[in-house]
């Protein structure tokens, strides 16, 4: 294995809980917001998000088509906060301890572009990247192999001293595919003991 020269932290349930039915759950109940979802897809709608479409029309957008929901899918976006937290602590404290150790750190996340505004002032490590890789601004999302190229055609390091960890499979599958090194997150811990398994931490700093 080549030597790793920079990680890449996706952020959705790695660095920030993202878990949209929670929240509808506690304000609206777990049977209507299970009939909502049914009805529509609001992630994939969110995914029109994360491609750089504008935040606020698309959701709007999307309460107008269905007016049955329209006042629960207007949430999406006028309570988008409640949805995205807590941030997941120790997750962070690896990011920073990372960056204390000299290794280069960067971030490539479905993300929107409205929504990451609303973020960074509520997270400040968001700030605290070597580099940032949003798909809204990019106008590509994972899984598709493009993002990862303009990653790769960006930061110039070989794809093999690459580390990337992501919650999501099929996000890890492209990586692996492209000849990255890959973490499938599970939880801070499993993160933690890998890093410090690839000696980019002591198990002291990674606690």
């Amino acid at each position: 294995m080549a030597k790793i020269q920079a990680v890449i932290f996706d952020i959705g349930n790695v660095l920030i809980e993202w878990q949209p039915e929670r929240f509808y759950d506690r304000v609206i109940g777990a049977e209507r917001r299970k009939a909502m979802f049914a009805e529509i897809d609001l992630h994939g709608i969110n995914d029109l998000v994360d491609r750089g479409h504008n935040f606020r029309d698309t959701i709007y957008a999307a309460a107008e088509a269905n007016p049955d929901w329209a006042a629960e899918v207007r949430m999406w976006h006028d309570n988008w906060s409640d949805m995205a937290t807590p941030a997941i602590d120790h997750s962070v404290r690896l990011l920073r301890a990372l960056r204390a150790a000299g290794v280069p750190v960067f971030a490539l996340s479905n993300f929107g572009i409205q929504p990451f505004d609303i973020a960074e002032p509520v997270y400040p490590f968001l700030k605290e990247f070597d580099r940032r890789y949003i798909s809204g601004h990019m106008q590509e999302v994972k899984p598709g192999h493009r993002i990862y190229e303009m990653v790769e055609q960006d930061c110039g390091i070989a794809p093999e001293a690459l580390l990337f960890v992501d919650d999501r499979a099929e996000n890890i599958d492209t990586a692996a595919a492209r000849g990255w090194q890959t973490h499938l997150f599970s939880g801070a811990q499993g993160w933690a003991d890998r890093l410090v398994a690839e000696t980019l931490l002591t198990a002291k700093a990674a606690q």
